[in-house]
C-alpha cells in the first residue's frame, strides 16, 4: 500500500547552469534566439520556476501527518476538506494541471490538523503527475499515517495538455476518485462524502 518515495532532490546531479543551458536549447528548438534581449534572463527565470513548481520532490508528505490529536471528545464522524486548489504538471507533456482536491476520512481515535491535509495535496501535486496516480497517492498517504476507518479522495482537474494542444478541447475537467476502507465498502458512507463535496449524480 505504501508509495516509494523519490530521492530528496531528483536534480541533485544537475547544476543550475546545466538547467539554464537546457532552456536555451529549447528556445532554439522553438525557433527563438536565446541571446535576444527579451530572452536573456528567461533560462534563469525558468530554472527558478521549476524549483517552485516541483518542490514536492523535496517533501515527505507522511511527515505532515505525523502529529495527530486524540483529545476530540470522542468525535467519530466524517471529516471533509473540500475545494483544495492545486497546480500540478502532466508528466507526459509537462503541461499544467489546474484543479481542486476533496479529501475526507473517518477517524479512528485520532485526527490531524486540517492544514496538513492541504499540504499533503500540495506535496504530491508539485511533482510531474498523472491525475489517477496523484489521487491514489494522497489517499494512501492518509491511510498510512492516520489508520482511519476510511478515506475518500476526489480530484477534479483541467489538463492544459488537452486544451492547448492535441484535440484542443476547452471546458473539460477530469474527475478521479480513490475510496479506501468504509468509503469503499459502505455505500452510505461513500454517498455522504460525495454529498459533502457536491460531486455525483445531479450535480
Amino acid at each position: 500500500m505504501s508509495d516509494p518515495q523519490p530521492p530528496a532532490s531528483p536534480a541533485n546531479d544537475v547544476s543550475r547552469d546545466q538547467a539554464e543551458d537546457a532552456v536555451r536549447v529549447l528556445l532554439r528548438w522553438a525557433g527563438e534566439d536565446p541571446a535576444r534581449e527579451g530572452l536573456l534572463d528567461t533560462p534563469k527565470r525558468v530554472a527558478k520556476a521549476y524549483r517552485d513548481w516541483f518542490s514536492g520532490y523535496q517533501l515527505d508528505p507522511d511527515e505532515y501527518l505525523a502529529r495527530t490529536f486524540k483529545e476530540v471528545c470522542g468525535y467519530d464522524e466524517m471529516i471533509v476538506l473540500r475545494d483544495i486548489e492545486f497546480e500540478s504538471h502532466c508528466e507526459h507533456h509537462m503541461a499544467p494541471i489546474i484543479g481542486k482536491a476533496h479529501v475526507g476520512y473517518l477517524p479512528n481515535g485520532k485526527v490531524v490538523g486540517i492544514s496538513k491535509l492541504a499540504r499533503v495535496v500540495d506535496a504530491y501535486a508539485k511533482r510531474f503527475q498523472v491525475q489517477e496516480k496523484m489521487t491514489a497517492q494522497i489517499a494512501n498517504c492518509i491511510e498510512r499515517a492516520l489508520q482511519p476507518l476510511g478515506v475518500g479522495v476526489v480530484i477534479e482537474g483541467a489538463h492544459e495538455c488537452m486544451t492547448t494542444r492535441g484535440v484542443h478541447k476547452r471546458g473539460v475537467s477530469m474527475i478521479t476518485s480513490k475510496m479506501l476502507g468504509s468509503f469503499r465498502e459502505d455505500a452510505r458512507t461513500r454517498a455522504e462524502f460525495l454529498q459533502f463535496i457536491d460531486v455525483g449524480p445531479g450535480r
